[in-house]
């Protein structure tokens, strides 16, 4: 922070004198720099300092022990909603308004009695705002000689500023630091392991990304600006509803989530408002360990500049009207306060963590306390303004963060308003090396029918392949089931599309099979479509039209008005109805006299 020498020089010239009053220093004939180097001075003269602190009345005097509490320094829009707003005067309004003798709030008093002052810091939300005491001042202040002796440490740990970096390494067990209560294991209902079903989830939109091909659309967005992320995509409805079934968790807004992180981890890309799979990179994530693999996940999101949680918390819809929001800044924020705040390794209340963060670092996602330029509304439409709504905002998006993408990458447990960092999610956010257990890998089951069963043990790159030229049956659960697709006809020209052959099929089976016989089934249906179909039919739904006598059909042909609603004879007595016509051609009939008994329409 500036000195107090600074901090006078660079205040308003208007207000020295009136300093100079509160002090009893004369600055008479004196300006400028000078006069700012004389009050200086003065302010550091013990004696002089303890008449002015005995001028303040408890309150006062409370405000400025808050700011030592803090460490010398508080975040402005912090000090400013427990003390007051400091009104800035000209030489003209002081003389008039006289705030050195009718100040109008806490705050007021102290600045225009030089104890107080304001400079700018960098901050990950940006440049902030503070209130701080010079050191100079602050060290011939008697702020020991007072009842307020030992309050320094409860204003730490109830008001000081979070960090706002991240430090490589953490320990966990500092007693000194602060921290919400450890929760009675007895205490915490419905808990729910997080796991890493996402990994699994992913090769399987990969795999649908690669056979299928998917159209993706904006339903939100953002100005193109850095600071305003323009892509809040998702998948069109059509894909959402084929691809659902076969995810571990039926999520659309997690469905959401694994898109855009594999789009910032490179394994996604978008061309012509359609998602692709990048081969080289998929084929890279796909033969790794599963710990790398959820590594990888995890860092596209922490990294991510694209995913913005503030537009998928449920019951918010923000408009972008280029306002500074930056998604890194609020996941940084979290994950320094998970690191800070809860304990390492019990259940802890995920409403007393969101009330210590809005106690301690409110403006965590705002730059210099701004609450009043994002444009934000609730579900009713209403927009959301002003610190009052910290907790319909903030509150949510701290919540999202712990039931959404940390729980879903695996990171966070989760039960009725509790949570508990797990051994990735402390490692992650302690700096620690990540582990890497061995995998436990398992190969596709074949079964004689043409079934294929692959447990979520087979390695993801089989299982990927295995999708590629396989019909899909059903996704795979946390419990156990496995994922089941099948071999068939529609599944094998579905491959040969791909540029994968019957001998590339075939080579895959025989390697899961590892030597044991070869399903003569399975094997006969890759010979039949090892050159292709023999033949093409086509099955189609038709409405025909059918006559008791075909002397009624040969009628119905011979007249012009009718035989317009006509397609292809299939007999004497029936013939095809167009789709799109058959009521029409229902009411001309019976205008004509001719009864006409409708079956399964």
């Amino acid at each position: 922070m500036k000195t107090l020498l600074v901090s006078l020089r660079d205040s308003d010239a208007a207000l020295l004198p009136v300093i100079a009053k509160r002090w009893n220093v004369n600055l008479n004939n004196v300006k400028g720099v000078e006069a700012a180097n004389t009050l200086a001075s003065a302010l550091t003269e013990p004696q002089r300092a303890e008449k002015v602190w005995d001028t303040l009345d408890e309150a006062q005097r409370g405000a400025l022990q808050a700011v030592v509490g803090a460490g010398g320094k508080m975040p402005l829009s912090m000090f400013s909603r427990l003390y007051g707003e400091v009104r800035k005067l000209g030489a003209g309004a002081i003389e008039r308004e006289k705030p050195h003798e009718r100040p109008a709030s806490i705050a007021e008093a102290l600045f225009y009695r030089g104890l107080i002052y304001e400079a700018f810091e960098p901050a990950s939300a940006g440049a902030r705002g503070v209130i701080f005491i010079p050191a100079e001042l602050l060290s011939v202040l008697p702020v020991r000689r007072t009842g307020y002796e030992g309050l320094k440490e409860q204003i730490a740990a109830e008001i000081a500023a979070a960090p706002l970096q991240p430090t490589p390494q953490v320990d966990f067990d500092d007693e000194d630091a602060p921290r919400i209560d450890e929760l009675n294991p007895d205490d915490v209902e419905d808990g729910r392991q997080a796991d890493t079903s996402i990994i699994d989830d992913m090769v399987t939109l990969l795999a649908y990304l690669q056979g299928f091909g998917a159209e993706v659309e904006s339903r939100l967005g953002g100005d193109g600006s850095a600071a305003a992320p323009t892509l809040a995509l998702y998948l069109t409805e059509k894909d959402t509803t084929r691809l659902l079934p076969h995810l571990i968790v039926d999520d659309e807004e997690r469905l959401a989530f694994l898109l855009e992180i594999g789009l910032s981890a490179g394994l996604i890309e978008i061309q012509t408002a359609r998602a692709y799979p990048r081969r080289v990179e998929v084929r890279r994530w796909l033969e790794s360990k599963r710990a790398a693999q959820l590594r990888t996940l995890i860092d596209a999101w922490y990294q991510s500049a694209d995913y913005a949680e503030l537009w998928h918390v449920s019951g918010l819809h923000p408009e972008p009207t280029g306002w500074p929001y930056n998604p890194l800044v609020a996941r940084e924020s979290m994950l320094i306060f998970l690191r800070d705040f809860v304990p390492r390794t019990a259940w802890w209340s995920i409403d007393d963590l969101i009330a210590m963060i809005k106690e301690t670092e409110p403006d965590f996602q705002r730059p210099n306390g701004d609450y009043d330029s994002w444009y934000i509304r609730d579900s009713e439409g209403e927009y959301l303004h002003g610190f009052e709504s910290w907790d319909a905002i903030e509150g949510a998006l701290l919540e999202f963060y712990l039931l959404g993408p940390m729980h879903w990458l695996g990171m966070v447990d989760l039960a009725m308003d509790a949570a508990r960092l797990n051994a990735y999610g402390r490692t992650f956010i302690g700096g620690e090396v990540w582990p890497s257990p061995a995998d436990q890998e398992e190969k596709v089951v074949v079964q004689p029918d043409g079934t294929l069963l692959a447990s979520r043990r087979v390695p993801r790159i089989d299982r990927f392949q295995l999708a590629r030229f396989t019909t899909w049956v059903s996704g795979a659960s946390v419990s156990g089931a496995p994922y089941t697709y099948r071999l068939d006809g529609a599944s094998i020209q579905r491959a040969a599309d791909q540029g994968i052959t019957t001998q590339h099929i075939a080579a895959f089976i025989t390697r899961m099979l590892d030597n044991q016989p070869f399903p003569p089934s399975i094997n006969a249906m890759l010979e039949k479509w090892q050159g292709g179909p023999s033949a093409s039919v086509s099955l189609e739904r038709l409405i025909v039209l059918r006559t008791t006598a075909p002397e009624t059909l040969d009628t119905i042909a011979d007249t012009p008005a009718l035989r317009r609603y006509l397609g292809a004879r299939l007999g004497p007595m029936a013939a095809v109805v167009r789709a799109d016509q058959w009521d029409a051609l229902r009411a001309a009939l019976e205008e004509r006299g001719i009864q006409v008994e409708l079956s399964g329409l």
